[in-house]
């Protein structure tokens, strides 16, 4: 199981449910398909959500949820990466934050 697990780069890994299921985080949507897909485990009847938001400080995100058997063990995997909202910089913040980082 370790090896199904690490082979991609979890966040986090804990038991949900003891001898019956495990919650598996991940940082990225794609990092989430990538692992399904390696595993072997990215079934189509496989129940998957996908979803997009705002969190309360108006930054959006996008996350998903999938709920993969593996010999009789449940996941419950998710992901939420923040998604860049295409908004620019005003002239004044860009070159305060391009002087902090050449100090």
């Amino acid at each position: 199981m370790a090896e199904l697990i690490l082979l991609a780069n979890p966040t986090a890994v804990s038991v949900h449910t003891p001898d019956v299921s495990l919650s598996v985080t991940f940082d990225s949507v794609t990092e989430l398909k990538s692992w399904l897909h390696l595993a072997g485990l990215n079934d189509p009847d496989m129940l998957v959500g996908e979803h997009q938001g705002t969190t309360d400080d108006g930054r959006p995100y996008r996350s998903m949820n999938a709920y993969p058997t593996w010999h009789g063990w449940e996941f419950y995997a998710t992901a939420r990466e923040y998604i860049d909202s295409g908004a620019t910089l005003d002239p004044a913040t860009a070159e305060q934050l391009a002087t902090l980082a050449v100090a």
